[in-house]
């Protein structure tokens, strides 16, 4: 095995991983080679055990049985500080920041060199590797003055600084402006021309297929193919994925318009630390259509779809349902006036300890069927959540489950199939497939299209550019709580988008026909 490793120059072998946990196996024999100096993606379905394999890599969690190679020697890592001894680091999802702090001092931080070096040389080592690996931050801001992308440039140098030759990145464009998603694929290609080794883990196809060398495709715990990307193709890893031919391009028929169902006047909403979120917000939305809103997270979509559905206060402007000003109507009344809600936390709107099937009823548990009085019928429970697990394809093992037992595209299924089968005139849907495979992803999609045929009004909350465009009718671009422009889905300019979400461009609202048919 060593002479074998040694001449095809890799970086990393994991042999025959298995990591078991009480009830399941995540890692079931699966195997990894990743080349020096490559982009190497990790693909695979939700629970494949893709984040499973690397944290055993990264000293996270220690294998029950296999082995680990390092550049053509065997090795235990026990913890992430044998890791990054090792030269492998690990940039997760969610920064590991110290807001108030500046950037020289996270990077240094935690170091024994911390105590005895003098700021000064830290930080121009900092600004050595910035300039050789073209990450532009200023060593001096604090954290909270940064976006995301400088933010993550930060989680990068921190890695560098430690002599990291090995960096692993979990979803690494998720909190990225489409800008940021670029430079940070160009970023990559500088550090791998460097002699650096990339394994990163991303549900986006597309950027697999733009900036990767070499895909290894996870399913069930076990390593399915290990593929040159330039070989390959999005449907074929797709299939690989998850058994089966996916949909990428939806059959999206024109929009049949009806009347208008929301209208936003002139909205204000403040966060919870009483500071503005949302500013000055008009738009409207009319039955058959959907309507996305688009933006880096935080800047204001969930305190606009919490106001909407009257979960947060408005301190001005109003909120228009079906004619009717809501604005200060109670949640339970614009349940009553036919507003569904599938909020991006799924957990805000579903009790994790409870059944499928109670959660099944909790919109509806006061009227008949379900409920006489101050009864429950237990047969019309069990009826009412058969038909929606029939229906809506819920794999779970009985409508007694707990919810939270379900995989995360069966918990989203479970959420629409509850507020569709209301049959709501405003159907409002934050971060419908975050955290999604593209199995269950091509799944949601195709259940809210079939909710716009039938007539349902659709606000759209989502991260994914990709997704906003591929669903929606009109799109506008959200930033620091302010609309900075709307289009026609299908007249779009990606790098306008790209501008107003990082607040570059703001057009005129004006300028676009916002009752136009798409």
């Amino acid at each position: 095995m060593t002479s074998a490793v040694a001449e095809n120059n890799t970086a990393v072998a994991l042999r025959g991983i298995v990591k078991r946990f009480p009830g399941v196996t995540a890692n079931d024999g699966a195997n990894l080679e990743v080349r020096q100096g490559e982009i190497h993606a990790l693909l695979g379905e939700n629970g494949a055990g893709k984040t499973s394999l690397m944290n055993v890599l990264y000293g996270i969690y220690h294998p029950d049985e296999g082995e680990i190679w390092v550049r053509g020697h065997p090795v235990k890592i026990h913890s992430p500080h044998d890791a990054i001894r090792l030269g492998i680091g690990m940039i997760h999802q969610q920064f590991r920041l110290v807001q108030t702090h500046t950037v020289t001092e996270n990077v240094i931080l935690g170091l024994r060199e911390s105590f005895f070096f003098p700021e000064r040389a830290a930080r121009r080592r900092i600004l050595d590797l910035a300039e050789k690996y073209g990450l532009k931050v200023d060593p001096d801001a604090r954290i909270w003055q940064l976006s995301a992308g400088e933010q993550q440039r930060v989680e990068i140098l921190k890695a560098l600084y430690r002599g990291v030759e090995i960096l692993i990145m979990d979803e690494p464009t998720s909190m990225l402006t489409p800008g940021e998603a670029l430079e940070l694929l160009h970023i990559l290609r500088r550090m791998t021309a460097e002699g650096l080794t990339v394994i990163f883990i991303t549900h986006k196809l597309e950027e697999v297929m733009e900036v990767s060398d070499r895909v290894t495709v996870m399913r069930a715990g076990k390593s399915i193919a290990t593929l040159e990307t330039a070989q390959t193709n999005a449907r074929e890893l797709a299939q690989l994925m998850v058994g089966r031919d996916v949909l990428f391009r939806l059959e999206k028929k024109a929009a049949s318009l009806g009347a208008e169902v929301l209208k936003v006047k002139q909205l204000h909403v403040m966060n919870d630390k009483g500071l503005p979120a949302v500013v000055n917000i008009s738009f409207e939305v009319r039955a058959g259509e959907i309507f996305g809103i688009a933006g880096v997270s935080g800047n204001g979509q969930r305190e606009l779809v919490e106001a909407i559905a009257g979960l947060r206060p408005v301190s001005g402007g109003q909120i228009w349902v079906n004619g009717e000003n809501i604005t200060q109507s109670s949640p339970r009344t614009r349940i009553e006036r036919g507003i569904g809600f599938v909020p991006g936390e799924r957990w805000m709107a579903l009790i994790p300890g409870m059944s499928v099937a109670d959660n099944m009823i909790l919109k509806n548990y006061a009227r008949p069927p379900i409920g006489h009085k101050i009864f429950l019928d237990q047969n019309a429970i069990a009826s009412h959540a058969d038909t929606l697990i029939r229906e809506y394809a819920i794999s779970t093992p009985s409508r007694q489950t707990p919810i939270k037992r379900l995989s995360g595209g069966n918990i989203q299924r479970a959420l629409l199939a509850r507020e569709m089968t209301e049959k709501p005139s405003l159907l409002i849907v934050a971060q419908p497939t975050s955290g999604l495979d593209v199995g269950a992803t091509e799944t949601i999609w195709n259940l809210l299209l079939e909710e716009r045929a039938r007539g349902a009004a659709i606000l759209l909350i989502s991260d994914d550019l990709k997704e906003a465009l591929a669903l929606s009718d009109r799109l506008a671009v959200l930033f620091e709580g302010q609309i900075m422009g709307q289009f026609q889905a299908e007249n779009v300019d990606i790098e306008k988008i790209g501008l107003m979400m990082a607040g570059a461009l703001r057009q005129p609202i004006a300028e676009y026909a916002l009752g136009e048919s798409a």
